[in-house]
C-alpha cells in the first residue's frame, strides 16, 4: 500500500525526523521487574522486562518476546510502548502509576484494504489498574475529558520544527505547521482525550490523509510532551518513531452552556 493515499502535498518522512529533541531518556528501573495490568476492556497484560527494550509477555491467551521503551514522565508514572513482531501493524502502549496502580492502555493498529474516507489508524483506549485488579487502585481514574476544548498552545519538537494545535471536540482537533518542513499545511484529524490525573492527559490521534497515527502523554506540570508517531513510511514498512515536544499555552476558548461542542 503506497503511503500517499490520500490528498496531502507532504509525505511522513517529510516531519518525523528529529521529534524525539526534547524527550527524557529512556529508564532502566523496570528491568527485571514484572507488571500485572488489567483493563476495563477485559484486556490483562503480564509483562516481565528481561532486558532494557526487551518485554516478555503474556495477554489473554497469547505470549511473545518483544521490543519494549519505558519512560519516567512524571514521579512514579511510566510511558510503557511496546510493538509485535508477528504483528507489526498493531502496538501497544501504557501509562502506569506505580504509586496509585492506576493504568490506561491505548491499542493502535493500522488497518489493511480498503477503509473508505476513514483514518486506517485505529485507537482502542482503556482505563486499568496496575498489579491485582481485586484490590482498588487510588487517585484519580483515567477517563476521557472535555478540559482541552478551546485549547490553542504551540509544542516545539526541536529549534526547527513547532506545530500549533486546536483542540475542537471530542473527537476532532486541528493541527498546523508554523515552523519546519510543513510550514503553512494545516488539517482537522480524529483524537481521542483522557485525563490521566491532575494536569496530565493522554492524547492520541488519527490523521486522515496518511496512515499516520500518534500516541502522546501530556504532562502539564513541566509543560512537556511524551510520546511517539506509529505510521507506515513511504517505503511501505511499520516506523514507530518516539517523540516529544515542549508546550506553550497560547490561548483557551470558553464556550456559553447553550453552544457547548462535541
Amino acid at each position: 500500500m503506497s503511503q500517499r493515499e490520500g490528498e496531502t502535498d507532504y509525505k511522513y518522512e517529510d516531519y518525523a525526523s528529529e521529534m524525539a529533541t526534547y524527550r527524557n531518556p529512556q529508564t532502566d528501573v523496570m528491568v527485571n521487574k514484572q507488571l500485572k495490568i488489567t483493563l476495563d476492556s477485559g484486556v490483562d497484560f503480564d509483562l516481565n522486562f528481561v532486558e532494557r527494550n526487551k518485554v516478555q509477555w503474556k495477554s489473554n491467551g497469547k505470549n511473545g518476546t518483544d521490543w519494549c521503551e519505558v519512560v519516567e514522565v512524571e514521579a512514579n508514572t511510566y510511558f510503557i510502548d511496546m510493538t509485535f513482531a508477528s504483528e507489526p501493524r498493531h502496538s501497544q502502549t501504557f501509562i502506569v502509576n506505580s504509586e496509585t496502580r492506576q493504568a490506561a492502555g491505548v491499542h493502535t493498529n493500522i488497518r489493511e484494504g480498503d477503509v473508505g474516507k476513514e483514518p486506517r489508524a485505529v485507537h482502542d483506549f482503556s482505563a486499568g489498574v496496575l498489579g491485582d485488579p481485586s484490590i482498588p487502585p487510588t487517585g484519580r481514574k483515567p477517563a476521557p475529558t472535555r478540559d482541552l476544548h478551546g485549547l490553542r498552545a504551540i509544542y516545539n519538537y526541536n529549534p526547527n520544527q513547532c506545530f500549533e494545535h486546536v483542540y475542537m471536540t471530542f473527537e476532532r482537533y486541528a493541527w498546523h505547521c508554523v515552523v519546519g518542513p510543513l510550514k503553512g499545511q494545516a488539517d482537522v484529524e480524529m483524537c481521542t482525550i483522557y485525563k490521566f490525573d491532575d494536569n496530565q492527559y493522554i492524547f492520541g490521534w488519527r490523521e486522515f490523509g496518511l496512515p499516520v497515527s500518534t500516541v502522546f502523554f501530556y504532562n502539564w506540570n513541566q509543560m512537556k510532551t511524551t510520546g511517539k508517531f506509529f505510521a507506515i513510511g513511504d517505503d511501505g514498512h511499520v516506523a514507530n518513531t518516539p517523540a516529544a515536544a515542549l508546550i506553550t499555552k497560547l490561548s483557551m476558548a470558553f464556550y456559553p452552556l447553550e453552544a457547548q461542542p462535541l
